[in-house]
């Protein structure tokens, strides 16, 4: 069946007609990174003024799951930093990490001294020391900043930074999400992950891995952005289940309409920025994730002899299911209360958390009375649950 260009960019730009029509066009949707906060800077002098501080942080990707990573301002991934087209902006770089390091500006367009070349356009940052990066963006674009010692970034050090257009084009969005994809090779009791791994047991979007991340919550019929970045040794095919989107950005920058066509999975390569806008247009829980089979389960662990889920399959000591070729190879694990205590897992269906493992999230497109039922819970969180025993290496995963 042939293409309907016009029929499906009709829905796309028509979709959210109704609520993009109380807003003027110019308006700009909220980014937000789940997970993530945003590193607010000062006004010096007309100059937009950050405090980036790298430094070791210890999270948790899972319940009962501890990393010990090299991130920023206490977070890994680092937070999100925002400006305008045409800032001049300042940043107050320190170094708190046992080594030298150096901030690049990916995807910037500045002097080659103020962008964290090492060794070409400046010395590494030893520890303690301060650096000081200044620049005016005259550009606009998805960017993100890193260390650019590669073992630091395996180590996770990296956070979007953003360019927003003077004069933003439309359609406009109503919700702006960002997701940092990383990936982490982590043995049995230890939370520092091997930067050397070539292989990877624990998938993240921006530090948590399912069913710990968080769901990016949508109004029925509200026009939705989301950028993906990649900074790993893996290119991720991401999918969205339930609906086509069109990919409208780079992180060289938005895409002219000519060049969007429908999809619904996209290859988000390493060092990349993936732009994806669509209509959400139907209610229910979708899962995003990305499609390489290993990526939807946590904690696999190579040994010799059967491989280890890190937990137990279903049904348990089961002799005629152990005689069929193969078995075991998934298992169902579910395991909602630790997640309970966030507001946007609220109302989601009995058992949801055994199919979230690995690199997988949500877009949850709700109704109006179910989305002020969540903006209520936010303002009021439930107590948070423990992992049960035996579960808080989670593995499990859907296809």
């Amino acid at each position: 069946m042939p293409f309907d260009r016009r029929g499906f960019f009709g829905r796309m730009f028509t979709g959210g007609a109704a609520l993009q029509a109380a807003a003027p066009s110019t308006a700009r949707a909220p980014f937000f990174t789940p997970e993530l906060s945003k590193l607010a800077p000062r006004i010096v002098d007309g100059v937009k003024e950050f405090e980036l501080t790298a430094e070791v942080v210890t999270t948790e990707i899972a319940a009962g799951r501890t990393l010990t990573a090299w991130g920023y301002n206490g977070s890994v991934p680092g937070p999100t930093l925002e400006v305008n087209e045409g800032d001049r902006v300042r940043i107050l770089f320190r170094n708190k990490l046992p080594e030298p390091t150096a901030v690049h500006w990916h995807g910037f367009e500045v002097p080659y001294t103020q962008d964290g070349s090492v060794g070409l356009g400046q010395d590494p940052t030893l520890p303690g020391e301060t650096h000081v990066y200044e620049f005016t963006l005259n550009q606009n674009n998805s960017c993100f900043y890193h260390s650019h010692f590669p073992m630091q970034e395996m180590m996770g050090a990296i956070g979007f930074f953003l360019i927003h257009p003077k004069n933003p084009t439309g359609p406009r969005v109503d919700r702006d999400f960002g997701l940092i994809i990383q990936e982490w090779d982590l043995r049995p009791n230890n939370a520092v992950p091997n930067a050397l791994a070539m292989e990877f047991n624990w998938l993240t979007f921006n530090g948590k891995a399912g069913p710990d991340c968080t769901p990016m919550i949508v109004r029925e019929g509200e026009r939705v952005r989301i950028r993906m970045l990649n900074l790993g040794m893996d290119h991720h095919p991401i999918h969205l289940h339930g609906f086509q989107f069109a990919m409208t950005g780079t992180e060289g920058g938005r895409l002219p309409e000519t060049m969007w066509y429908p999809q619904n999975t996209i290859l988000v390569g390493v060092a990349q920025i993936r732009e994806i806008e669509f209509v959400a247009g139907r209610v229910g829980d979708w899962m995003l994730h990305c499609h390489l089979p290993h990526h939807m389960m946590n904690n696999m662990i190579p040994m010799v002899g059967p491989t280890s889920h890190g937990a137990d399959h279903w049904p348990k000591d089961d002799p005629e299911r152990k005689k069929v070729p193969g078995y075991p190879q998934d298992m169902w694990m579910p395991d909602d209360d630790p997640y309970s205590h966030k507001p946007e897992n609220y109302g989601l269906r009995k058992g949801w958390s055994a199919a979230m493992g690995g690199m997988m999230t949500m877009v949850r497109v709700v109704t109006p009375e179910m989305y002020a039922k969540i903006e209520e819970l936010r303002k009021n969180p439930p107590p948070r649950k423990a992992p049960a025993k035996g579960h808080e290496h989670h593995a499990g995963g859907s296809r």
